[in-house]
């Protein structure tokens, strides 16, 4: 299957996509097709689900604000709880995960007080206390998957995150195109130029000025892991000494098995850890696996932590932030 065309399409261009008037015919030039099947064949991944979109992923409170947060729900109720918090737009993943704190959910909004008051009004509507872990510094968040088995190892800074820049009135524009993904068409940029109001230039400068600042991640294709066989997904917490954690967060961001890794708050009494990572693999056994081997390697063992394997999906979309 690793020479069909859909194939690479998952595989190659998460990332490293062709910023021009015609990516599309860039992508067919490239693995020497045309430029329909080029185009078919996204779609036909799109409606498998194997694909969410085409596009931006943007870098947390880089543009808008956002947090990940936690509720503890009792098992009976947490369908409908995920169901009340689900109707929010501004919550984009919500996932069961195995801990007390049973429900995670990420929300994002247009600015920091937009994001309080979406806060507020979630917990009111889930009847259940809410736990905001907002993100403070970062190591690895890309979420790009390789589907040969080898994986390249990442190249890790630690960041602190900054309060963010807030966007214009043409910036919130064209976020709020992009966070609905590419249209497959031909030419796609001038599509959305002619949606805000802008030229094709304009639109791919400030991409390419967003990916360069690092308010875009990556700009390609995004994956739906679960579709694609990675269905044990762990989120590992970690309570690390204050003067450690960036250290550690570094060398963990730089293992090719973490996918994610990130410093949140501790909240006291209720959520002592500080240090995040998330693994994603095939099977629970092999995670476990690899946890273990981290642990062992990154001198961990004494060091307080959690497994959180995610049970149920209950949303997964690109993050809005207009």
């Amino acid at each position: 299957m690793s020479d069909t065309v859909e194939f690479r399409l998952l595989n190659e261009f998460q990332r490293d996509f062709p910023l021009c008037p015609a990516p599309f015919a860039e992508l067919a030039s490239r693995l020497g097709v045309a430029e329909k099947v080029v185009l078919g064949g996204l779609e036909k991944l799109r409606r498998e689900g194997k694909i969410s979109r085409v596009g931006a992923v943007f870098a947390p409170k880089r543009i808008g604000a956002s947090t990940l947060a936690a509720m503890a729900v009792p098992p009976e109720q947490l369908d409908a709880v995920a169901a009340a918090v689900n109707r929010f737009p501004e919550v984009n993943h919500n996932y069961e995960r195995e801990h007390r704190y049973n429900l995670w959910f990420v929300v994002t909004a247009g600015s920091e007080g937009r994001l309080q008051a979406t806060l507020g009004a979630i917990e009111k509507a889930a009847g259940y206390p809410l736990l905001p872990l907002p993100l403070l510094e970062e190591f690895h968040i890309d979420l790009g998957f390789s589907l040969l088995g080898g994986k390249t190892k990442n190249v890790a800074v630690a960041r602190p995150v900054k309060p963010v820049e807030p966007m214009n009135e043409a910036e919130r524009r064209l976020v709020s195109v992009l966070q609905e993904g590419l249209p497959l068409f031909m030419r796609p940029f001038s599509l959305i130029a002619e949606r805000i109001g802008a030229s094709e230039s304009d639109v791919l400068g400030r991409i390419g000025r967003w990916l360069e600042e690092g308010a875009i991640k990556r700009f390609g294709v995004v994956v739906r892991h679960h579709e694609l066989g990675f269905r044990a997904n762990a989120m590992v917490v970690h309570d690390i000494a204050d003067d450690r954690v960036s250290e550690l967060g570094r060398l963990l961001a730089e293992e090719p098995a973490v996918t994610l890794c990130y410093r949140r708050p501790r909240v006291l009494p209720d959520w002592p850890y500080n240090l995040f990572c998330m693994i994603h693999g095939r099977e629970r056994g092999e995670v476990e696996d690899i946890i273990a081997e981290l642990r062992q390697r990154h001198g961990l063992l004494d060091a307080p932590h959690e497994v959180l394997f995610s049970l149920t999906r209950y949303k997964q979309n690109g993050a809005r932030y207009a």
